[in-house]
Formats: C-alpha cells, structure tokens, sequence
C-alpha cells in the first residue's frame, strides 16, 4: 500500500480544505491524530485505499513518518465513524458496506432531513427579524452547492466530494441547533460516499447518478420553504435507493 507522506496527504485534502495548523506553529498530538484520520479518510473517499484493503498501525506510521501512537488514535477514531474495522491481530481494513448498508443510510438521513428542515422551517416562519448570520451562512452554503452542481454535471468526483460533503455539513449545522444531529448526518454522509465511489468510478454512466440539486434545495431553505426542501431531498433519496436497485441488478 503506497501513500503519500501525511503532509502532502493534508495539503492535498479534498473534503475539508487545507488543514491549518494552530497559530502557535506548533504540531500537537491531537492535530496529527485529526491530520492522520482526515487524510486516511481522504484516501478511502478518492478509492485509493479500497473496501477490505488491510494494514497495520507499523505500516502507516512507518509511511508518514510519525509515531505509532497519534496513528492508533486515528484509526481507532475512523473505527468509531464506521469507516475501518478493527482486528485485535490482522490490524485494520477499510469497512466494506453493503448495498442494504447504503439503503439504511438513504432511509436514517431522509427520517432525520424531514424532521429538521420542517422545524427549521417553521422556526424561520416565527422570526420577527431576519438573522444576518443565518443568511451570511446560506451565501456560503449555496457557492459551495455551485460549486458542487459543476462538479457533478462535468463527472468531476473527487471536487464534487469535497464540495458536497462540505455542503452537507454546513447545511446540517445551519438547520438543526442540535450538534449531535449535524454529527450523524455527516457521518451518514461519509459513509454513504465511501461505499459509492467504487462503483460510480466504474460506471460509464456516472452522470446519470450524480445528484446536482444542491442550489435548488439551499434556495427552498433560504426561502423558508421546508415543504419545497424536504421534496428535493426525497426526490434525491429516491434516486438513490433506484441508483442501489441498478447495483444489484445483473449487468446485460
């Protein structure tokens, strides 16, 4: 298993912009166990490490160059996310979900997404003044959905990942004052990527299956419309779960 050295991983990383170190300068424990899990999960997202591809504590630190224990905390934290499985002798491999995994994920975030845009819309509906910050935050969402329906419309997967996993997580935030909502939805959200790629980088009809509405649902929420967001959203699930069907139908 080759992989870059952890400092061109984290420059390089795709789904949460450049990591920043602190202003100190300094390199703490914690930051290179967060710089260790976030550029492993980057290599998972861009299929460079594939589902049950194994390797151990020793090969990774080895390869970045760093101690064995930021990189134990690093994998035990991906384990804890669903993205790795643990051995207590082989080490660890990348978790290879499902097709059924993948529906449950569509099925929990459209539960979740329901719930919280309709409250998030009827708490906007209340307001006696507009919330600057809230509409800052909504300007910021919908360039990254932009940037996202390019990406998606031109076949561009590892940018649209970035971008859409980005969008997500910012609109999760946004909608729902609850941290640990905001936390699952993203989880859902890595999860549901890393068991996509495989497949939608083989696919010759990749464009046919990768959802753009990221403007049209930003723009229902900055309305206020939760009856117009909750409809993307479902109409989007709804492809998914037929996009999950195609899979598991046999190949003419």
């Amino acid at each position: 298993m080759a992989v870059p050295s952890v400092w061109t991983m984290v420059s390089d990383s795709r789904t949460e912009g450049p990591i920043t170190m602190p202003a100190s300068g300094a390199v703490t424990r914690s930051t290179l166990r967060q710089q260790i899990a976030d550029a492993l999960r980057d290599e998972v997202l861009a299929g460079r490490l594939q589902p049950g591809e194994e390797f151990t504590v020793k090969q990774i630190a080895e390869q970045y160059g760093v101690s064995a224990t930021p990189v134990r905390e690093a994998l035990v934290d991906l384990s804890a996310q669903g993205l790795l499985d643990s051995d207590q002798h082989r080490g660890f491999r990348v978790h290879q979900f499902s097709v059924d995994d993948y529906r449950d994920m569509v099925e929990a975030r459209m539960l979740v997404v329901d719930g919280i845009f309709r409250r998030h819309g009827r708490a906007s509906a209340r307001a006696a003044e507009p919330d600057v910050s809230r509409g800052v935050a909504l300007v910021s969402i919908r360039r990254r959905g932009e940037a996202a329906v390019r990406a998606a419309r031109a076949g561009d997967l590892d940018v649209l990942i970035g971008y859409d996993i980005r969008y997500w997580r910012e609109l999760g935030r946004l909608v729902s004052a609850n941290a640990c909502i905001a936390d699952f939805l993203h989880r859902l959200r890595v999860q549901a990527w890393v068991f996509s790629v495989p497949y939608l980088r083989s696919d010759r009809d990749v464009l046919g299956w990768l959802w753009s509405g990221h403007v049209e649902l930003v723009d229902a929420i900055t309305l206020g419309d939760a009856e117009a967001a909750v409809a993307v959203v479902r109409a989007y699930n709804a492809q998914s779960l037929e996009w999950a069907d195609r899979l598991e139908r046999p190949a003419r």
